[in-house]
């Protein structure tokens, strides 16, 4: 007979890692991945920092929930830090400054303010001065450590006697009385609860359980990994962001990491840079910064897969009971990754969520249908 979970959650990324970790204090739970590691697609290529100006209102609400747990995780979460701080600086180019005085508005109190554009060439000696119009100081983000997150999780998740099957792809889902009989290339898992956090391979999993299409759509984004100036000291350098989203660049274990802040449409897949994006990164930062790109030791792309309005998709579905979405978490899904585990287990477990603060309509796939 095939063993029998509580919750079957698709997907070990960083969501499904998360809520899984969550579940497993409480019930019984297997964790599912198909590839032959947790977090090989998005999460593994992601460069995420700590910032609660990133993301709509949703987004930003759940992502400053999240800061105390960043800064201060449970004892034995982790070894070492979840964050880094880290300065941003936000430029414009000549003419878009009133772009660059909107962003500065919408700040939250005390988090960041516009600064001089000698300060800014002070802080990222590489920026040309005939290129940069006006600039922001963002005091408040921090590198995350992605990889020491998930693991964190990963480790809780095994603690509490959480199971993970890796290189188990599921072909199919049935309903069987009042639960689930899921088919993986591991052979055959019976549980109560489906949890579908399978990243941009989502609404396939939906559609196996004849749930309804949440219109989730994925987006190429390309990195590349480029070097500093010799001699250099770049450690203290901030994130470098184009007020119009036209790149950013980070350092990066000794290195830049550059990225044109792609959006490529692009089906569910093991996602792959193009080489016209990545010129469109070169050319960016050339004209920007007095950069010469000689070299790519490495470059990578992954997916950061929305529904329309581009908040989280966090519910039991509307038209299949027991199934239940932790999806369409974008380019958010790190920063995000505390709170809104937290509060997707509470709603998985069908408890009240109201006195957490949260608007269960604004995550629900309901609100697709």
């Amino acid at each position: 007979m095939n063993e029998h979970f509580d919750y079957a959650v698709i997907g070990a990324g960083m969501a499904g890692s998360a809520i899984a970790a969550h579940l497993a204090e409480q019930s019984s739970v297997v964790l599912l991945e198909t590839e032959d590691q947790p977090g090989y697609h998005a999460t593994g290529r992601s460069a995420a920092v700590l910032a609660d100006f990133y993301g709509n209102a949703v987004i930003q609400a759940i992502t400053r929930a999240s800061r105390p747990f960043f800064l201060a995780p449970p004892s034995g979460f982790t070894a070492g830090q979840l964050v880094n701080p880290r300065l941003l600086l936000m430029i414009a180019a000549p003419g878009d400054e009133a772009t660059l005085q909107s962003f500065v508005a919408a700040l939250p109190e005390g988090s960041g303010n516009a600064i001089s554009v000698e300060r800014a060439i002070e802080l990222c000696p590489i920026l040309r001065r005939d290129q940069l119009g006006s600039a922001a100081l963002v005091t408040t983000i921090a590198d995350i450590e992605v990889h020491e997150l998930q693991q964190g999780y990963l480790r809780l998740f095994r603690s509490r006697g959480g199971v993970i099957q890796q290189s188990a792809q599921v072909s199919a889902l049935q309903r069987i009385g009042n639960g689930w009989r899921l088919t993986t290339s591991n052979g055959g898992i019976d549980c109560t609860v489906v949890v579908n956090a399978a990243g941009a391979w989502a609404d396939e999993v939906g559609a196996m359980a004849g749930a309804q299409r949440i219109g989730l759509q994925s987006y190429r984004r390309t990195a590349l990994l480029i070097d500093p100036p010799a001699g250099s000291a770049i450690g203290e350098w901030p994130v470098l962001f184009d007020v119009n989203e036209a790149f950013y660049l980070k350092p990066d274990a000794g290195m830049l990491l550059l990225s044109p802040a792609d959006e490529g449409i692009s089906d569910p897949c093991d996602a792959q840079p193009e080489d016209l994006d990545i010129a469109i990164a070169v050319d960016k930062i050339e004209r920007t910064t007095t950069l010469e790109v000689k070299r790519i030791p490495h470059r990578w792309a992954g997916l950061r897969s929305f529904v329309e309005d581009r908040s989280p998709v966090v519910g039991y579905d509307g038209q299949v009971p027991d199934f239940f979405w932790m999806a369409a978490l974008g380019g958010y899904g790190i920063q995000t990754a505390p709170e809104l585990s937290r509060v997707a287990a509470a709603l998985a477990r069908k408890e009240d969520v109201t006195t957490l603060g949260y608007d269960t309509d604004e995550l629900s796939p309901i609100r697709l249908g």
